[in-house]
């Protein structure tokens, strides 16, 4: 059952198009990601999805309302975590989730919310004192406390160390168990790969792809890629010659080697021949990383980015 149906969305600012006819339906119970680089309008998109911007054309239905007309109704079916947003510093966890639950008519058991996300014993903490990964959790419950069909999560793993990240992926997955349609926005390609059912590619404000992460990647997969370290100089051109080698390139120190068919075997032998050792080798597997510098043409962000 298709729950959310975006067609053609169009937002201009100025003679700027941020996001330039988007198209794509989620369905119900599904992790639904958005990914992209910064700017590419991602979170314009799911702004103009939640009724907080207009769109300059197209279309769009969230469980059948369209978010301009039944804004009060859609505010009973979303749950959103905003990109950017900050409690007052010195509201506690507990204040805050009894204020967030009196604005719906069926609200979630926010003692519940807290406790299932780890958080009780912070009920009467300010929110200036949580670590970023409390905060992150708080606003995970202030976003279920209404009892959503569809949570929108906008770039909520940014600026999270690692473990606190891969913690909140549990809590994400987690939320999806309890039949809450999951929206995500993301640029990071671990987080996308790990969580997401499907996924939409946006880039400058186009949606460039839309497939499974398996689907993504096979799109653009060569087979194997084998890394390794030569153990000294060698003309390349003796491994472009195999038959299973399909491409070699040079990365600093190391030499990466995309083919088919025994590419391991074919490759270490040829080396051998040569008397070059392979150093340091790996064989690798096509990423979504490679899969989104395919489609977009440009890296994404990485962590320290």
């Amino acid at each position: 059952m298709t729950i959310i149906e975006v067609d053609r969305l169009t937002k201009r600012y100025g003679d700027q198009t941020v996001v330039d006819g988007v198209s794509f339906a989620v369905e119900q119970g599904e992790i639904f990601g958005i990914l992209g680089p910064n700017g590419a309008g991602k979170t314009t998109t799911v702004e103009c999805i939640e009724g907080l911007r207009t769109p300059d054309a197209g279309s769009i239905r969230v469980a059948g309302l369209d978010p301009q007309q039944h804004g009060a109704e859609l505010k009973e079916l979303l749950g959103v975590q905003l990109q950017s947003s900050e409690l007052p510093a010195k509201i506690t966890v507990g204040e805050a989730m009894k204020l967030y639950s009196s604005y719906y008519r069926a609200p979630a058991g926010w003692r519940d919310l807290l406790e299932e996300l780890n958080l009780t014993d912070k009920l009467g903490t300010q929110f200036r004192r949580l670590s970023g990964g409390q905060k992150q959790r708080l606003s995970i419950a202030l976003a279920l406390v209404g009892n959503p069909e569809v949570a929108v999560l906008d770039e909520l793993t940014t600026g999270l160390d690692p473990q606190a990240r891969r913690d909140t992926w549990g809590l994400i997955e987690r939320i999806r168990d309890r039949g809450v349609t999951v929206l995500l926005v993301t640029h990071f390609m671990e987080e996308a790969e790990r969580l997401c059912d499907r996924l939409a590619v946006i880039d400058r404000g186009r949606l460039v792809a839309l497939d499974t992460p398996a689907g993504l990647v096979a799109r653009v997969a060569e087979g194997q890629r084998i890394r390794f370290r030569p153990s000294g100089p060698f003309d390349v051109a003796v491994l472009e010659q195999l038959e299973e080698v399909t491409s070699v390139e040079r990365a600093g120190p190391q030499v990466v080697v995309t083919g088919t068919g025994n590419l391991l075997l074919a490759v270490t032998t040829e080396l051998a021949r040569h008397q070059v050792i392979a150093g340091d080798l790996r064989v690798e597997q096509v990423t979504l990383d490679d899969a989104f510098v395919a489609l977009t043409g440009r890296r994404p962000l990485t962590e320290g980015a």
